[in-house]
């Protein structure tokens, strides 16, 4: 008798055990491939970090995640596709917050950062980098070229609002200069313009021109920071402080994100793996180091708030600029 109320007293401590757990805890087990569009070009900054990121995925999900490339718009083509679609959790995107979160401000895609679950990865410096032949051989004797000759001076970047536009926009704000813009599907394809003299210089990331910059095929002047960047097989790249006093430019950070929307349990799970997973992954980190990024792992609403900075700054930049269309304070973007 004794034995039998033991037995039923474990079995309603169980069963009030399991109801007490929600559901949101359980794992997610995708059952066909995951899709994860890249908006820019094969070889970028985005391209080369996500496939990195996707393959660690791949391990911890135990399903395919397939790289779409999808250029166009400054990324706002790919990332539309991802926002339309089927809020089942099969399809994501990735890139850099501070694109995601001003494509609303730029009038080309109704979306905000915070309609998003961000998932970062690393964060990328922007490095200010010529042709070796031009006659520029530091940051000082190229701003005073471009003062001398606005709009002359041709600079190569992703496109309107890519990292390489931000942060040449910067530039341009703390100096007055003007430039030439000229723009491609991918910060890769900037980098190879200005290997082959297509294009003077370069504002991209520094994972992006790293071989050149190693292989001698461009000379890197500045981060446009006010940091150092230490370039694993190259040496110290000084930061554009240096020749601009007081100079700063937010953290730019790349990842991958879901839209708000689907299923809960997809969400914990991938929170799950950036915690145990992508926070640990020496691919990952071995992939920062060597290609001269901040590995910088960060999810939530910690992932919010690392990436606002920059999102606050470029949208502003632009509306000043005349760039933007609609005023980034009537979109939930304060001004600075």
């Amino acid at each position: 008798m004794n034995k039998q109320r033991i037995l039923k007293g474990l079995t309603v401590i169980a069963l009030a055990f399991a109801l007490s757990t929600p559901a949101t805890a359980q794992q997610w087990k995708p059952v066909r491939p995951v899709n994860l569009i890249v908006p820019w070009a094969a070889g970028g900054s985005t391209d080369q970090i996500t496939r990195i990121t996707a393959a660690e995925l791949e391990k911890a999900l135990g399903q395919t995640v397939v790289i779409i490339n999808q250029p166009g718009a400054s990324g706002a083509i790919g990332t539309k596709s991802a926002l339309d679609a089927t809020k089942d959790g099969y399809t994501w995107t990735a890139g850099a917050a501070q694109d995601l979160g001003v494509y609303e401000t730029l009038g080309s895609l109704k979306t905000r950062l915070s309609d998003w679950h961000l998932f970062l990865t690393i964060a990328n410096i922007q490095v200010i980098s010529v042709n070796p032949k031009t006659p520029y051989k530091d940051t000082k004797e190229l701003l005073a070229a471009m003062k001398a000759q606005p709009e002359k001076i041709s600079v190569a970047t992703a496109g309107v609002t890519s990292s390489g536009h931000t942060a040449m926009e910067l530039v341009a704000k703390a100096t007055g200069i003007k430039y030439r813009h000229v723009t491609y599907d991918g910060g890769n394809l900037a980098v190879v313009a200005v290997v082959s003299g297509e294009a003077e210089m370069t504002p991209q990331s520094a994972v992006e021109e790293a071989d050149m910059i190693r292989g001698k095929r461009i000379l890197p002047l500045a981060t446009v920071s006010d940091k150092p960047l230490e370039l694993e097989g190259y040496g110290v790249i000084p930061p554009l402080s240096d020749t601009i006093p007081g100079f700063t430019a937010p953290a730019n950070y790349f990842g991958i994100f879901i839209p708000k929307g689907v299923p809960d349990e997809v969400i914990k799970t991938v929170q799950k793996i950036w915690d145990e997973n992508i926070s640990k992954s020496e691919a990952v980190k071995k992939y920062a180091v060597s290609r001269g990024a901040l590995f910088a792992p960060t999810s939530g609403e910690a992932a919010q708030k690392a990436a606002f900075p920059a999102v606050q700054a470029n949208a502003w930049m632009l509306f000043d600029s005349g760039k933007a269309k609609v005023s980034p304070d009537t979109v939930g973007i304060p001004k600075l």
